[in-house]
């Protein structure tokens, strides 16, 4: 599929309301493999790109390319020639990232939100220093050569001490290895965080989101703490629910499939006439 002028591989199966899946880095629509059969067979479309830089999709040369902007036009492009007016949209790591964004500036395009592992980007840092310990990556990140050269040396030990050896590490290692697709994925990065944006306590600036917001954390994940995505709730004015999940790490579609698709299947249903939508944490968080 063409969008933006750019080749890009968009899983689309089922038929039915819109649900739009978003990963991260470094991944692919491969992440969503657990949850697209199940959505499926309960009565969605689903929609999962690998987003541009990412697995079987176009890398385009320079930062300025993935910069959040283009990324927004990315998915409403992949929207319209599919003819989705609007869609319930699921994004985990820089997919949740570009789903808040996408949720904040075009509105009228997203039903409702599940933010995995990443809150909203104007209140990711407002713990202090606990997340700027966690996120020291980025900074590393931005140095243009010198992290591509860290994290392949050594067969790419530092990335897989990194990210804890998780369930797909053969796959992202295998993605990354091809001819400029490193670069690629640490352009996110690099086009949309500054080391004085990383001093900042709102390193991406975004208007509060309306629509009803369903977010998960999870226990192990060794790149996103709590109080980030607990702080999103002051950046939604639509219905809020959280939920936290003991024991999966960073890559909850995978570590923790069956437990997520629930929750989503759960946030995805119709509410009933009349029925009353949560404004806060749906019971006690756990």
């Amino acid at each position: 599929m063409k969008i933006n002028g750019l080749s890009m591989h968009v899983v689309d199966e089922g038929a039915g309301p819109a649900v739009l899946l978003l990963h991260g880095f470094p991944d692919s629509s491969a992440l969503w493999r657990h949850q697209i059969p199940a959505l499926v067979a309960a009565g969605h479309r689903v929609v999962a790109p690998d987003l541009r830089g990412f697995g079987a999709s176009e890398r385009p040369d320079g930062v300025e390319h993935y910069a959040m902007p283009e990324l927004v036009g990315d998915v409403l492009g992949i929207l319209d020639a599919l003819d989705v007016p609007r869609a319930a949209v699921v994004g985990h790591d820089w997919g949740s990232a570009l789903g808040w964004a996408l949720a904040a500036l075009a509105p009228a395009r997203v039903d409702r939100f599940a933010a995995l592992s990443v809150g909203h980007p104007s209140g990711y840092l407002t713990d202090g220093m606990r997340q700027r310990e966690l996120s020291w990556y980025m900074l590393f990140f931005l140095f243009e050569g010198t992290a591509e050269d860290g994290l392949r040396r050594d067969g790419w030990a530092l990335l897989r001490e990194w990210l804890r050896d998780p369930v797909d590490i053969d796959r992202y290692i295998a993605d990354l290895d091809r001819p400029g697709a490193l670069t690629a994925a640490l352009n996110w990065y690099r086009a949309n965080i500054s080391a004085e944006s990383f001093g900042r306590p709102d390193p991406m600036p975004l208007p509060a989101v309306g629509c009803p917001v369903l977010g998960v954390w999870s226990t192990g994940d060794v790149a996103c703490g709590e109080a980030q995505m607990v702080a999103s709730r002051e950046r939604v004015t639509g219905p809020w629910r959280y939920r936290r999940l003991h024991g999966a790490g960073h890559w909850i579609p995978l570590d923790a499939p069956g437990e997520l698709t629930a929750l989503l299947l759960d946030f995805l249903a119709p509410q009933p006439a009349g029925a009353a939508t949560p404004t806060t944490a749906t019971g006690t968080p756990s």
